[in-house]
């Protein structure tokens, strides 16, 4: 349709400019020539019209035939695909048909055997009515009562089994504990073998000879009495030959006080003014072995991020001794034999290595501040700002509080052993026999009191007293007076625990 709309376009074009020429040119021949070639002109285009309708039937029809067959096309799959579902559709019904029967079937058999049990259930319960009734009028009872009687014989019966389970359990697992704690404590002691030859600080200084005694005094005491100001240290002498005794109760004040007389004496000059040179050098000097003490003290154990004021007094306890053990070295012993026991039984080895090398820190100002070292040595950390479960372990290694949790045990522990091991202390077994029953008998020297304990390797006395004789008010009096008869009467290093225990108890028997 388009293409005769085209043609016609053409020719009135043609027209148009047909007109155009003859107006220009009135001349005949020019006009006719022009009629010609538009004549021409529209045969051409025509023509071009019919040969192009040809070629858009032509594809027209090509595209025709092409969609019919694609559509052909898909009308075969999607009857394939109808026919595929309708086999499938046929198949799933004729299973369903066949479980319905199935089930059908196995409902019907499932009735009869209900039918079957109900009946059997119905006999059985007839049997058993009768049976119960045979039984009772045999033994008398009622069924009540003889299930009272089997649920008791079954309890009886129940609760032996189960005690004697519960026996064998605790044997086995208490003879498992013990080899395992012999183990361990036997691994901690091998893999710590630390010198326990104990360095004690000196108190008797030797002399060149007994002309030295005379020029320490000096000229009307004068040289002596500013040796003990500055030092604070007794300086005496004695018929001892060749020799002067230091007394006091800071084994750091009369470690200064050795090192200056050393020095005077190796110097010979001795007068007040030299003497006080001698001391602040010596304090110096003594100030920088305490500080190395405890650098290296750190360093040996493995615990870092101590407070400089807590390594100082870790320094100091190198020139402390208790029963002859160097109090420093015991420390640091106990720190190592803490971590291998934590290692061995899983716990917090840098805690226990903390607290041990911390745990005996009272013993360096214990002269100075009353109370048992354990309870110092932990408000000293307290002070310090320490872990509140590093406090805890130090105060309760000697049970001055219970210990709650497994490191301070292991501390307890490693402390035990530390001062257990042979060669530790100096002390005999005939001494430290003597001095624990000699704790004894004062104790058992008072009225009232029943039987005296000492625990805590002497530190600690535990008085068992009757009731009926002593009262609460009258506890705490014994105790009082029990330390006291045992500072008039006895010599010891630290202090000694007294605890009075008065139990009463009330005692009935049902018949």
């Amino acid at each position: 349709m388009w293409i005769q709309y085209v043609g016609a376009i053409l020719v009135t074009i043609a027209g148009l400019v047909l007109g155009y020429l003859l107006w220009l040119h009135p001349a005949t021949r020019r006009a006719e020539e022009a009629i010609a070639e538009a004549r021409k002109l529209k045969e051409q285009t025509e023509k071009e019209i019919q040969t192009r309708r040809k070629e858009i039937l032509l594809e027209a029809r090509d595209e025709a035939h092409k969609i019919r067959a694609e559509a052909e096309r898909e009308l075969r799959e999607k009857k394939a695909e109808i026919q595929r579902l309708e086999r499938r559709l046929a198949q799933k019904e004729e299973a369903l048909d066949r479980r319905l029967e199935n089930l059908e079937r196995k409902d019907r058999s499932l009735s009869q055997k209900e039918q079957e049990v109900t009946k059997l259930r119905d006999e059985l319960n007839d049997t058993i009515g009768k049976q119960r009734e045979e039984l009772q009028r045999i033994s008398g009872l009622t069924q009540e009562e003889a299930k009272k009687v089997l649920l008791k014989l079954i309890e009886d019966e129940t609760k032996y089994e189960a005690a004697r389970l519960i026996h064998e359990i605790e044997t086995q697992a208490k003879e498992e504990a013990e080899k395992r704690a012999r183990d361990i404590v036997t691994l901690a002691i091998q893999r710590c073998a630390v010198d326990q030859t104990s360095e004690t600080t000196v108190s008797v200084v030797p002399l060149p000879s007994d002309e030295m005694k005379g020029r320490i005094i000096g000229r009307e005491g004068r040289n002596i009495r500013a040796f003990e100001t500055l030092t604070g240290v007794d300086l005496i002498i004695d018929d001892t030959p060749e020799a002067v005794v230091l007394s006091g109760f800071d084994p750091v004040r009369r470690e200064i006080a050795r090192v200056a007389l050393s020095n005077l004496i190796s110097d010979g000059r001795i007068h007040p003014g030299r003497i006080e040179e001698m001391v602040t050098k010596a304090t110096a000097e003594v100030e920088a072995k305490i500080r190395e003490a405890g650098q290296q003290a750190t360093f040996e154990t493995g615990v870092t991020s101590l407070d400089p004021e807590i390594e100082k007094l870790l320094g100091k306890l190198k020139f402390r001794t208790s029963y002859g053990q160097n109090v420093l070295d015991h420390s640091i012993e106990v720190s190592h034999l803490a971590g291998a026991i934590a290692a061995e039984l899983g716990g917090n080895v840098a805690l226990a290595r903390r607290a041990g090398l911390l745990h005996d820190l009272g013993k360096a100002v214990d002269f100075e501040v009353e109370g048992p070292h354990a309870t110092i040595s932990a408000d000293l950390c307290r002070k310090y700002n320490e872990h509140p479960e590093v406090i805890h372990c130090v105060g309760a290694h000697h049970n001055d509080e219970e210990p709650q949790t497994m490191e301070a045990v292991i501390v307890s522990v490693a402390d035990a052993i530390s001062a257990a091991r042979p060669g530790a202390r100096r002390e005999t077994l005939e001494t430290y026999v003597k001095r624990l029953q000699r704790l004894e008998t004062i104790a058992d020297s008072f009225n009232g009191v029943e039987k005296t304990y000492a625990v805590q390797a002497g530190r600690e006395i535990r008085v068992m007293v009757k009731p009926n004789e002593i009262d609460d008010l009258g506890a705490a009096k014994l105790a009082r007076d029990t330390a006291k008869k045992i500072e008039e009467e006895m010599e010891y290093p630290g202090q000694i625990k007294v605890t009075v225990i008065r139990e009463t108890r009330a005692v009935d028997y049902a018949k």
